[in-house]
């Protein structure tokens, strides 16, 4: 779809991308049996998107690290060889048959080495070569820095964040403003920045992260395309977050933002207002790309008990529904990712136009979740990790059954699992999926 097609309406937009994406044209299919079941799983997630009911419930679950323990690998491995990871993500694709694919690789570890990442601990990296990502949290931007990152929040990024969270781009610092640019003289004095030893390690090592996460990249394409030629569409298409956990996560940290909602709530406010087009933008170019429309937004501070309703009305909400709804305008579906409880948040989040978004809860009244936001939203979950670890295969199979009865009445719902799956049991996650098959038909 062309962006600058600005006669459109958001449906119009809209309407264009499902299109895109159902008919897939740069796909060459493996068969037309293969490009049939590419379309059914489809047209079977726009219909639950627009609250129609499909021929059957969909399920997409989220498999995060489990493909690796399928196959016998390392999580170690599945970061630090692509071309393994990706055959263990096809492999899981082809062997359990979900309604759309999940990607074909948990990340590079070599390009987070290049960078010395200190966001997160990874497998292999900090960790024990089968446990899963740990984050580090820290006050990344200081709470006298605020008038800083609001007066111009890409500089600070790379000026003072960069340096903060990857040890090889610290000298960064030492670069001047891009205002510089604006005139010869003082362009030369950017350049003249440029030459110092440490600023050239600087961008010598992102050099070098920059090639390495280009051959992750292909690769990884690579096998979304082959994933997709055998008929397994890409769920997701795009990524962005909300304006108060762009700030709460990894700028100024749990602690800090708690503590800020009550020293420094105009300042909060300030900056989410200034990172709002900021997140819309982020979540459009991939999604842009045709694979398709639906962008992902995972919600981590606005679960229950972080913060009381008023907080979120006044913090939270005004700034994550602008980011939504400039979404919506361009044509593209927001993924609502709640992770944790959002029972206290229901009422306020179903304030959005109808059949234009989906809800991934994690912790969830059902019943409740359908009679408010499933009234207006696709509802997406919750099957839980433990049940699928530990639980009996009939366990199993009545918690999908009793999801279905619930929250799939009249249509509007995915299943998927509560959040990214590392460990389970291949025979409970195989009852997950033919259980949504066979169960949750119209």
């Amino acid at each position: 779809m062309n962006e600058a097609s600005e006669g459109l309406s958001p449906q119009e937009k809209l309407n264009a991308r499902f299109k895109a994406w159902l008919e897939a044209e740069t796909i060459q299919f493996t068969s037309p049996q293969a490009k049939n079941s590419y379309r059914e799983r489809v047209q079977r997630l726009i219909d639950v998107i627009q609250l129609r009911k499909p021929d059957r419930i969909p399920v997409a679950p989220r498999v995060a690290f489990f493909p690796a323990h399928y196959s016998g690998m390392t999580l170690e491995s599945a970061m630090y060889d692509y071309e393994q990871a990706a055959s263990a993500w096809q492999k899981f694709t082809l062997d359990f048959e979900p309604d759309a694919a999940s990607g074909s690789s948990p990340g590079s570890g070599k390009v987070l080495e290049y960078l010395d990442y200190r966001l997160f601990k990874w497998p292999g990296h900090g960790l024990a070569p089968n446990i899963p990502f740990q984050y580090i949290e820290k006050e990344y931007m200081k709470a006298e820095e605020y008038d800083e990152f609001i007066s111009d929040p890409s500089a600070f990024l790379f000026k003072k964040y960069l340096g903060r969270i990857c040890g090889k781009l610290e000298t960064l610092q030492k670069l001047p403003s891009l205002f510089s640019f604006l005139e010869f003289g003082t362009f030369l004095g950017w350049l003249v920045s440029v030459g110092d030893p440490g600023v050239q390690e600087a961008l010598n090592s992102l050099m070098k992260a920059g090639q390495e996460a280009a051959r992750w990249s292909r690769i990884v394409a690579d096998s979304d395309r082959k994933l997709m030629s055998y008929g397994f569409p890409t769920l997701s298409g795009g990524f962005t977050k909300a304006p108060f956990d762009t700030i709460g996560d990894t700028l100024r940290g749990t602690a800090g933002i708690a503590k800020d909602m009550y020293r420094h709530p105009d300042k909060i406010i300030k900056a989410v207002e200034q990172l709002t087009p900021l997140m819309i933008e982020m979540g459009i170019p991939k999604a842009s790309a045709g694979a398709s429309p639906i962008v992902m937004i995972p919600l981590h501070k606005g679960a229950d008990g972080f913060m009381s309703d008023a907080q979120f009305k006044k913090f939270y909400w005004p700034s994550l529904r602008a980011v939504i709804l400039g979404l919506i305008d361009r044509g593209l579906v927001p993924c609502l990712f709640a992770e944790g409880g959002y029972n206290s948040r229901l009422d306020i989040v179903k304030d959005l136009p109808s059949g234009k978004t989906i809800w991934y809860f994690d912790q969830i009244d059902l019943q409740r979740a359908k009679d408010t936001v499933g009234k207006i939203a696709c509802m997406m979950g919750n099957v839980p990790l433990s049940l699928l670890i530990s639980g009996s295969g009939d366990d199993v199979r009545n918690y999908c059954k009793n999801l279905i009865d619930i929250a799939g009445k009249d249509g509007g719902l995915i299943i998927a699992t509560r959040s990214g799956v590392d460990l389970a049991n291949p025979e409970n996650f195989r009852i997950m999926i033919d259980t949504s098959k066979t169960y949750g038909r119209y």
